[in-house]
């Protein structure tokens, strides 16, 4: 059986990883921090964690981006993209307006994880503007918070899963500011992903440079531009040890056993930069 570990059960996390895994006997092991899915897959209990990297409206999730590189030594076993629908969530008797619709002025406190909230901001000023909005570690810690708050006029935004789950009513669907709202997912761990396979394979890399000269950068992207190697992604984060000290995170399409990846990280080498490799892997679309 493959263990694997994850933000909270309902959570968009949850959804994403059993669109992955499925039809695969998986045990889930479920946890209100990034950290603790983290060292659950690190120190051995879990064969693969499941993290949420980037989303199309927030872009990069920088907190997971930086345990991936400072906290934890596990290559990336797979990418994959999946849809970010939220609901507003709560129980519906609470909130009956005319004509069985919901009267968004009872509600008196939205509760979501900052990131999904993030993604539902039109309608939430359009909507929710007078009611107070609290953030917590989760959606589906949102929508655990709301069932157990009866008559409180507290409602949540999280999955229709979540909403399931802890017995309640989905009071407006998909709430998001955008149709085209999807999250990456990176699928962590030691063990090599073999459960599907995939046409499609990127390489992660950890360039840092040996100091901050002009061109320094150019050097480095150059390797990949005159061998026509295409880069998806190019972000720099904080070394964390000294100020204006940085690493770039970059993310090429092509496998690393192809014929011209090893010699441009070869080039960069010899220029005297660090490259560290955080893994080669298949990436999956989704196929709705």
């Amino acid at each position: 059986m493959i263990s694997v570990a994850l933000l909270p059960e309902g959570s968009v996390s949850d959804e994403a990883a059993r669109y992955l895994f499925r039809g695969e006997d998986v045990h889930y092991s479920y946890h209100k921090l990034i950290s603790d899915v983290f060292l659950s897959t690190a120190g051995g209990e879990t064969d693969y964690c499941v993290i949420p990297i980037e989303n199309t409206i927030e872009g990069s999730v920088s907190l997971h981006l930086d345990w991936l590189v400072h906290e934890v030594d596990m290559p990336i076993q797979a990418e994959w993209i999946y849809p970010s629908i939220q609901n507003l969530i709560g129980r519906a008797g609470e909130f009956q307006g005319e004509e069985d619709g919901v009267d968004f002025g009872r509600i008196v406190k939205v509760i979501s994880h900052p990131v999904a909230m993030a993604q539902c901001l039109k309608f939430l000023r359009a909507n929710l503007a007078h009611a107070e909005w609290e953030h917590v570690s989760s959606t589906a810690e949102a929508v655990r918070i709301v069932s157990e708050n009866a008559g409180r006029g507290w409602a949540a935004i999280g999955t229709s899963i979540a909403a399931v789950n802890n017995g309640l009513d989905v009071l407006q669907s998909n709430v998001t500011d955008h149709n085209n709202n999807y999250t990456r997912f990176l699928l962590v761990g030691r063990k090599p992903f073999e459960v599907r396979t995939s046409d499609k394979f990127k390489t992660s890399i950890l360039v840092t440079l040996p100091e901050d000269y002009p061109g320094a950068l150019h050097q480095v992207l150059s390797a990949f531009a005159w061998r026509r190697i295409n880069l998806s992604r190019i972000e720099s984060r904080p070394t964390k040890k000294k100020l204006g000290n940085y690493y770039f995170y970059i993310e090429i399409e092509m496998p690393l056993d192809s014929v011209l990846l090893p010699a441009a990280i070869a080039e960069i080498e010899a220029t005297g930069s660090q490259v560290r490799i955080l893994g080669s892997y298949p990436t999956f679309t989704f196929e709705g």
